[in-house]
């Protein structure tokens, strides 16, 4: 249990949410860039230049961020800011009106309603998730960035891809910044075991076999979000 403050109350959480799989029904990148790209058709068969990088990745000398940031370069790279910041608005109504779950808004808004510091931390890109956290209430979104050259996309990556041991240096340095606080945190992947593991109520949503069977050994609850 969380330690109370001076008036007897549970003392407020950091409450770190990722976001695809676990506040989404699925992956968001891909839908991001291919919902775009179905409304531009003459642009589809850029996306058919990462498969080079992909050959890279299956043989062990490229990672996902590599993939991450060709895919993206190949495909929206050139776009202007106002041309993305229009599909962004529509992509995120739409993926929060028909593609989030249920129960990840219920733990949401009962982590707001007692006062917890909301933190969205996710691999997909500030393209979009942090027009989620604003919609969502999140006070901090931690997400991986992308180049742009004055009003154009680059497209490639501003900062590590936030996956895996970097969400564990990012759950690192917030709890630097709050040392205080107990830790609330909630993922879907295996990957996400080694940052679940560095708080006090950590929660595996929707894990596939694998995962549960990680967080089982490290002794992480595991639940099913609709």
């Amino acid at each position: 249990m969380p330690p109370e403050d001076p008036g007897g109350a549970p003392a407020p959480l950091v409450a770190v949410f990722d976001l695809d799989g676990t506040i989404t029904h699925h992956d968001t990148l891909a839908p991001y860039v291919f919902g775009y790209l179905l409304r531009r058709p003459w642009r589809l068969p850029l996306a058919l230049g990462v498969l080079p990088v992909c050959v890279l990745f299956l043989l062990g000398r490229a990672d996902r961020g590599d993939v991450k940031s060709v895919f993206i370069r190949l495909t929206l790279g050139g776009l202007s800011r106002e041309a993305l910041d229009s599909w962004t608005v529509h992509f995120v109504a739409r993926l929060l009106r028909n593609g989030v779950h249920h129960e990840a808004l219920q733990r949401i808004r009962r982590h707001a309603e007692r006062g917890d510091f909301l933190v969205l931390l996710s691999a997909s890109t500030d393209l979009y998730v942090p027009q989620i956290g604003d919609a969502l209430g999140f006070a901090q979104v931690v997400c991986t960035g992308l180049t742009w050259d004055g009003p154009r996309l680059v497209g490639t990556l501003s900062t590590p891809n936030r996956r895996g041991e970097e969400k564990v240096r990012c759950v690192a340095r917030l709890k630097a910044q709050h040392p205080r606080r107990l830790f609330a945190a909630y993922g879907n992947a295996g990957s996400d075991i080694a940052h679940l593991r560095m708080t006090e109520r950590p929660l595996l949503v929707n894990g596939g076999r694998a995962a549960r069977a990680d967080a089982q050994r490290y002794g992480i609850p595991c639940a099913h979000w609709h």
